[in-house]
């Protein structure tokens, strides 16, 4: 079941331009920002899919020194970040109804100084 989650699949719905776009939204140009965001599935089981949006420090640039820990409420109703269309994406790709699911970003996790990790879980309500 997890391969239905492969990071081909994640990477096409949430491509790195998006990333890009997210900046240069934020600050008026991409290269302001410090780290590149990327989608990887931590788990899944049958009703309930926990997932991760990765902040990968970028060179010359500290992760640390950024403010992530108020990201998961910016993530949650950044339009171009979009976490409502990445949820509705899995729920259909896992054959779940888009409509019958809830999902929540959790509190950012320092996973390294080089990497912060935003938790998604999705879960199957019927």
């Amino acid at each position: 079941m997890a391969q239905v989650l492969d990071k081909e699949f994640l990477s096409e719905i949430f491509p790195a331009q998006r990333t890009e776009d997210f900046f240069d939204a934020l600050f008026g140009g991409a290269e302001e920002g410090a780290y590149d965001i990327r989608l990887a599935c931590r788990e899944l089981k049958p009703e309930e899919a926990k997932l991760a949006f990765e902040l990968h420090e970028r060179p010359g640039k500290c992760l640390v020194c950024n403010l992530t820990y108020g990201l998961p409420q910016v993530f949650q109703r950044h339009p171009v970040l979009n976490v409502a269309g990445v949820v509705r994406a899995v729920a259909e790709r896992l054959g779940w109804n888009p409509d019958d699911v809830s999902w929540e970003l959790g509190g950012t996790e320092e996973i390294s100084r080089k990497l912060h990790c935003i938790p998604l879980t999705i879960k199957k309500l019927k």
